[in-house]
Parts: structure tokens; sequence; C-alpha cells
């Protein structure tokens, strides 16, 4: 188990994410047509549910994973999170489901050691060896008593946020294989958007392979405004009740607020998108207002009718942040922090806590949370400051990243902002406690696997290791191109070896190849050549002189 790598949080019920589930009033239909897909013994052995961002398909998913783990039949799974480091990419996600079921399937542990120990290098190679030797393989070999074979689920939310589109292709091309498989029963359940490579990879697929289910197309309007209706009611009467423990100036809450009226044009404005319910429920519910006002604000922006649901949504959190300013300079300086703090939040290639996020920035923690206080409806900030900032649902970065609020004080310049986050992880890594040789003071040619991970994580900061894994990745987004004596070529040309060195230490070192092919497209053609000649006289000169960042490596 020690040496199956996995995607830290992409597993049902992983620490610090999002554990919320159906309303118990809602969906009833729809997971018991799932639930009957499970449990049948003969259905097929894929099920696609697919629908446009906020139909609820993660909240379904986290649903149908919290039944079949009561059940015993959750084989594994994986909850892909665009911004989310491992969660975003494919490379772990063939060890995380075997890691998963080596847990379950007696015997599969013992078969899947000896893969390893033939191939120590399996997890970094192409995703179809992985699946083959760490899954397949294995799953063939197994000895299990023909009667009653056994039937597991694997449930794997969001595969639209895998961050590269041959992934994605491989991942479906390759499942269909496990129904030959006669040991076992290993079935799929997918959440997905309808984006065109699966569209594409569902068509080629036999039919017999899968069963699907578009949520905003085949589950009746009048379900949905039921389910957003129940959900709605719930939430109110709990606003009502918490706010009336202790109502300001002695003025509760009427018992029937806000009304039936009300509750009907909240469902309009939702149907049938429940992040919009969400979003509602925690703006008008947050402790720190009066939720009168806040959800006369929201009825505001929802009579303006030129307003899309996500405008509707999202506006009146944004708008409403700098309404007790009435200084232009004031307001320009928190339009300036709220890009820099926010747009940040949203393109990191992996979420950072407040601390880190201070680190990086070079803010004070406590300018970074005054700043999010007023944006809990929209991003989950934890009241303390070592676990990470999340958005609470995609749709929200890719509101504040689009084209519409271009011309907005509060819009994000996705390729402005990562050309800030490369210049803050390059002075990170450069300053005073930045990369240096022999960053944790090893004895030379001491191995890695005799390095203390305590000590690493001692010296090597989670924002520091985020300034190493991902600099390069703020150099792809931001479009940097890289010449003579900017602050790559300055940086490489002092860190490049203490920067392995690091990777080494994380346990990245196999990154690095896919790193510099990176930078080598952000170099004007004519300077490549140069560029590659003095990236090997950088590696001969530095083997010389800092002969143990190679020795660890091993």
């Amino acid at each position: 188990m020690d040496r199956l790598p996995y995607a830290k949080g992409a597993m049902f019920n992983s620490y610090g994410e999002d554990c919320i589930t159906c309303h118990p009033a809602t969906r009833v239909d729809l997971l018991r047509q799932i639930q009957d897909w499970a449990q049948e013994p003969h259905s097929k052995s894929i099920f696609w549910l697919n629908g446009m961002a906020g139909t609820g398909k993660s909240t379904i998913a986290r649903t149908l994973a919290a039944w079949l783990a009561e059940q015993g039949r959750l084989g594994a799974s994986f909850f892909f999170n665009r911004g989310e480091g491992d969660r975003c990419s494919a490379s772990r996600f063939f060890s995380t489901i075997t890691r998963e079921l080596v847990l379950k399937i007696p015997g599969l542990g013992t078969l899947v050691t000896e893969v390893i120990a033939s191939d120590p290098f399996i997890f970094d190679k192409l995703l179809g060896e992985q699946f083959d030797k760490l899954i397949y393989q294995p799953l063939q070999k197994l000895n299990l008593p023909t009667s009653g074979c056994p039937t597991l689920i694997v449930v794997v939310d969001a595969l639209d946020e895998c961050e590269k589109e041959r992934d994605i292709k491989a991942i479906l091309d390759l499942w269909p294989r496990l129904s030959r498989i006669k040991t076992i029963r290993l079935r799929l359940f997918l959440t997905s958007r309808p984006d065109l490579p699966i569209l594409l990879e569902f068509k080629k697929m036999s039919v017999d392979a899968h069963q699907d289910l578009v949520l905003h197309d085949e589950v009746p309007r009048t379900t949905i405004q039921h389910d957003i209706s129940a959900f709605l009611k719930d939430a109110f009467s709990e606003i009502r009740k918490n706010y009336n423990v202790d109502p300001p100036l002695d003025a509760p809450l009427d018992r029937d607020w806000p009304g039936d009226e009300v509750l009907q044009a909240l469902v309009h404005m939702a149907v049938p998108l429940f992040i919009v319910a969400a979003t509602v429920y925690r703006y008008v519910g947050d402790p720190n207002w009066n939720p009168q006002e806040r959800l006369e604000t929201i009825l505001q922006f929802q009579g303006t009718g030129h307003l899309e649901q996500m405008e509707q949504t999202y506006l009146p959190v944004l708008t409403q942040l700098p309404a007790t300013l009435s200084n232009s300079r004031e307001k320009e300086k928190l339009y300036q922090e709220l890009r820099m703090i926010v747009g940040s939040i949203v393109i990191l290639a992996e979420p950072l806590s407040v601390a880190s996020l201070a680190a990086l920035l070079q803010v004070s923690s406590a300018t970074i949370r005054l700043r999010l206080r007023p944006l809990h409806s929209v991003l989950r900030v934890p009241p303390d400051t070592e676990t990470p900032v999340r958005t609470l649902h995609l749709s929200f970065s890719e509101f504040l990243l689009s084209d519409k609020l271009r011309d907005q004080p509060f819009g994000v310049d996705g390729p402005q902002t990562h050309q800030l986050l490369l210049t803050r992880c390059l002075e990170l890594l450069s300053g005073p406690d930045g990369l240096r040789e022999n960053l944790c003071d090893l004895y030379p040619g001491q191995p890695r696997r005799e390095v203390d991970s305590a000590m690493i994580s001692k010296r090597l900061s989670p924002a520091f290791q985020y300034a190493c894994r991902y600099w390069v990745h703020h150099v792809q987004h931001g479009k940097v191109q890289i010449h003579d004596d900017d602050e790559v070529h300055v940086f490489l040309q002092k860190h490049f070896l203490h920067w392995l060195e690091a990777l080494s230490l994380m346990n990245r070192i196999a990154e690095v190849i896919g790193y510099i092919g990176v930078l080598q497209s952000f170099v004007s053609v004519s300077d490549l050549q140069e560029f590659r000649e003095r990236g090997l006289a950088l590696i001969y000169e530095g083997a010389g002189k800092q002969f143990n960042s190679f020795i660890i490596f091993s």
C-alpha cells in the first residue's frame, strides 16, 4: 500500500472535501434508478450521468458513493476537480483506483505487489500500461470462487475536469475491457458535462456497454422544480431558526418568512441548476449579515431580465463587496486586492491555505481573511489558516474568468494572474529562505528513502512546494515568452539543479521532463538551440559541483 501513489483528496470521504449529499426529499426517482442499475446482475457495465454545470452531478455521485459504502459495494472512487493538483490529472487515476480495490478484493494485493516489484516505475508509464498491469491483468489472474461473482462499483465524478483530453479518451477507451473479466464484476458510475470529447468516445462504444442519463433533458422539469423547492423550503427554515436564536433589536423573522411567493420566485430563478439554489442559501444564510437584506439583494438581481442564471447568482455576491466604501481610491485598492487574492484562488494549480497564500502572494494573512470574509457563499474558507481555501463550484471560477466580466472591476484576467503567480513563485524560490545546494543538510550520497519526511515538510513549506511544482504551469498558462536575462532565464541559471534536488525530495522528479518540454515550447525559435545547449551545460557543470543532487535521485 505504501508503494501505491494516490491523488490526495480524490477519494470519497477524503478529509477536507465537500461531504454534502442529496436532501432526502430530492432526487428520489433518479437515485432509485441508479441503485437498481448497481444491483442488477446483468446491467450494463457503465452508467454515464451527464448534465451541464451546476445541475448537481457531484452531489448525486457523493450520495451514491455513500449508499454503496453502506452496502459494502463501493469498489473505488475518484472525484476529479480542476485546479486541485493530482485531482485534475489522470497520472494518478489508475494507481488511486488500484489502491482502493486492493482493500476490497482478496488476493489482489499480492498480485499488484508482484507488478510493482517487477516494474517499480509503472506509475509513471502511459495510462494504457498502468491499466493493464495494475488492474486488468491482476483481475484476470484472481483465484476467486466462480459461484456468486461479486459486483463492485467504481464512482468517477467530473471526468470533464481531467485536464488532458487524451487522458479522458484513454480512460473511456480502456474501461469497457473490464467487462471481459469473469472473476469479478467491476462497473463504472461516471458523471461529466456532455463535452464533445466525452460524447465522441461514448458514440464509439457498443450500446450494450453503457447506459446514459442526461440530467437537464431526461429528468422532467416538474421533478427538478419539486426538488429545488423542497431544498429551499428547508434551507430558509434553517436560516430563520438560526437567526431567531438571538435576533438583533428583538426583530425576529416571521414564522412564514420568506413566504411562498418569494420561494417560488427563487425556485424559478434556480431551475434547473441546483448550484444556484445552494449559492442563494449560503449567501442569504451567512451569519455575518441580515438575511432579509441579503434576500432583497438577490431578488433585485432576479428581477433584471437580461441577466443569465450565473450572473443572477454571483453578481449579488460580488457587487456588495465595496458597498461600505465611498472613497474611489479605497474602492480601487479593494478591487486590486480582490483580483489578486480571489483571482489567484480560482486559477491556482492546487488549492493553498490562507497561510500559504500569504507567503506566496506576499500579503498578510489578516488581509486575505478580510477579503474572503464576504465570500463564504462561493468559497470554502476554513476557520484555520492551514487548511486549503477552495471554490465551492467550478462555475464561480469560470464566471470570474469569463469575457462578460472583462470590463468589470472584479473580473479576473487569467493570463495576467498566471504571470503574477509566476513572478511570486520565482521570488519565493530565489529568496533568502529559498533554493540552495543540499536543502535538507544531508550527508553525501544519502538515499532518498532515508530522508525523514518530517524534515522535508519542515524545510519545504506548502507554499515552497507549490512554487517548485507549478511555476512552469504558470509560465504555460500565462503564455510567457522566455528570453535572455528575463526572470525565468536568470532563475534557471542560478537554481536549475537546486530546483531538481527539491523536486526529488518531494518525490516529483519524474515530472521534470514534462516541465522542460513546456519551457522549450515558450523559448523563441532563434533561441531554442542555445537554450538546449545551455541546459546540457548546466547539467554537466552541476553534476560536478553538486554531485549530491544526483545521488539523492536514486
